[in-house]
């Protein structure tokens, strides 16, 4: 362990109990070292500035800026930062979209130990790593068509899927942790893409064309 390097290491989540329990994690390994603790994606750019990480361990999804945002801000700033995306989400968008944004690593919260500490040196040396989940969901991004004839966004197919399983307007904001608004709002605009006047028919229409 001595012969390698300390990482700087900076912890970003809006739960208390989990940066306790990443900072304790954190000092179980010789080589990573906690310089700072964010609660958001606006704190976490600001204290890049001050405490200048080498690996930011960033969860997706927070109040106010969220880390996507910040990520896609930090990598901007701080080209040499690398960012580990730490979260519950593996969602094909939130990973696409954490991605896109400049994310080295996906992870879900449930990786091992040893296994986000080897993810941290190897995000490090810039290398990827993408949990099981988060490899699919690239996959399914891949295969899927970006546009079908319906031009339907990878957001909105999300929101047809959880329409499709029957879930209301409620519980899709609470899945996709977005407002009501936003969620009727999409479907409005789903609504007006497949040009069905219901859910019922977007719902059977969705089915016949597998569109999710």
């Amino acid at each position: 362990m001595a012969d390698r390097k300390i990482i700087r290491v900076l912890i970003v989540d809006d739960h208390e109990m989990v940066r306790r329990g990443l900072s304790l994690f954190l000092r179980s390994f010789d080589d990573l070292m906690l310089v700072g603790e964010a609660s958001n994606g606006e704190e976490a750019v600001k204290m890049c500035e001050d405490t200048k990480p080498d690996v930011v361990l960033m969860d997706i999804v927070m109040p106010g800026v969220s880390g996507i945002e910040a990520t896609r801000i930090i990598r901007e700033k701080f080209p040499h930062i690398q960012i580990v995306a730490l979260t519950s989400s593996s969602d094909t968008s939130s990973v696409t979209a954490a991605i896109q944004a400049g994310a080295t690593s996906y992870l879900l919260k449930n990786i091992s130990d040893d296994q986000l500490a080897n993810a941290i040196r190897a995000a490090k040396q810039g290398q990827r790593v993408l949990s099981p989940e988060a490899t699919q969901a690239l996959i399914n991004a891949a295969i899927r068509p970006s546009e079908t004839k319906y031009r339907l966004t990878e957001r909105e197919i999300e929101v047809l899927t959880l329409m499709v399983q029957g879930l209301n307007n409620p519980e899709i904001a609470e899945k996709l942790y977005v407002s009501r608004s936003t969620v009727k709002y999409h479907i409005s605009s789903i609504l007006s893409k497949l040009n069905v006047t219901n859910r019922s028919e977007a719902i059977a229409l969705a089915l016949k064309h597998d569109l999710v």
